[in-house]
């Protein structure tokens, strides 16, 4: 690994975090699912910093490039729907009757 912690957190698109880390990438995948990979990358940064705070660089950079390796896999092989990242689509929408919540009534048959 070339880069340090330091030059690390001065990056700031989705293409400087993979060249940083020397991975190949499709730049359409990017482009489509920016957002969502970006988002996923974050989260778990966010676990690898919570569990090794006093982990040695050169580790951290190592989880990093893992965790950047499976948010990229993993929106290769799903969707921003399905990953559900943020919080919209979490929300349910408001003065719409939704298909799934009109249920047969066989009662009344």
């Amino acid at each position: 690994m070339v880069g340090t912690l330091s030059e690390f957190q001065k990056l700031t698109d989705a293409e400087q975090y993979f060249e940083f880390f020397e991975l190949d990438y499709d730049a359409q995948v990017v482009n489509i699912n920016r957002l969502h990979i970006l988002k996923k990358f974050s989260q778990s940064l966010e676990e690898i910093d919570n569990k090794l705070v006093e982990a040695a660089e050169e580790q951290k950079l190592s989880l990093y490039r893992e965790a950047l390796e499976n948010s990229y896999a993993t929106l290769q092989n799903s969707n921003a729907i399905e990953q559900k990242l943020f919080k919209v689509f979490h929300q349910k929408p408001q003065n719409i009757v939704m298909l799934s919540d009109i249920g047969t009534d066989e009662e009344d048959e």
